[in-house]
């Protein structure tokens, strides 16, 4: 169990990290990728996700809560070789996953201090840590997520079946492609772990001109992917 906390967390914390930063690198201003555009946020996403999944490799690299559900209720048997699907080894992902998030989303914050400290406005603040919609409809915001999320899982399970896969390439080339196609309407969370974990850094970081955290909204990224991992669980286990 300590492995798998240990190996989800530095996976998780390095994804986040490198996620979060290119958000903040292309929102926050006076950075070397200011307004960059959300190309850029894709891509960079894509990376950091590759990079968190060789850190993670030797336990199946779930960093998210999703993966690690859809497993969990799927018809696999191992999470990663040699890592049976157990009750505790299931909550060791969860914590690991939730941790690192947080983590990561802290280490951010202290690479674009100085970044930081020269924003004012609050949304742009809150929009490198957790996701934010374009328009504001909860039902149908968790409707995206839950669509985004479902490929996400079952195309990562289907990696599973192929003779010699990709690996974190071709995960990493997902992310890109679900937040290009999918992106757009809600920022993509596609995790629980990753919108949570930094969405608590947000509240708990002494952050010049933050707002609110918006916890009225925080459910979605969360209920979403949940929705969409049992979803793919369940096609996943008849296809």
């Amino acid at each position: 169990m300590e492995k798998i906390v240990l190996h989800e967390i530095a996976g998780t914390a390095c994804m986040t990290l490198l996620g979060c930063g290119v958000v903040a690198n292309v929102l926050l201003k006076k950075t070397g990728g200011h307004n960059g555009g959300p190309l850029l946020i894709f891509f960079g996403w894509g990376l950091a996700v590759y990079c968190g999944v060789w850190i993670a490799f030797d336990t199946g690299a779930h960093l998210n809560p999703a993966i690690t559900l859809a497993l969990w209720l799927g018809p696999a048997t191992e999470y990663a070789k040699g890592i049976p699907i157990t009750l505790d080894n299931t909550l060791a992902y969860f914590t690991g996953e939730f941790v690192g998030a947080w983590l990561g989303a802290v280490l951010c914050y202290l690479c674009y201090k100085k970044q930081y400290d020269d924003t004012e406005d609050a949304t742009t603040i809150l929009a490198t840590f957790s996701t934010i919609p374009q328009i504001r409809s909860r039902v149908w915001n968790c409707v995206t997520e839950a669509i985004g999320t479902f490929v996400l899982v079952f195309v990562v399970i289907m990696f599973g079946h192929t003779p010699n896969g990709l690996g974190p390439l071709a995960v990493a080339l997902l992310v890109v492609s679900i937040g290009a196609s999918l992106g757009g309407p809600t920022g993509y969370a596609i995790n629980p772990a990753r919108d949570m974990g930094p969405r608590l850094a947000h509240a708990m970081l002494p952050i010049k001109h933050k707002g609110t955290n918006d916890w009225g909204y925080a459910w979605v990224p969360f209920v979403g992917p949940i929705t969409g991992s049992i979803l793919a669980a369940l096609v996943a286990t008849v296809y």
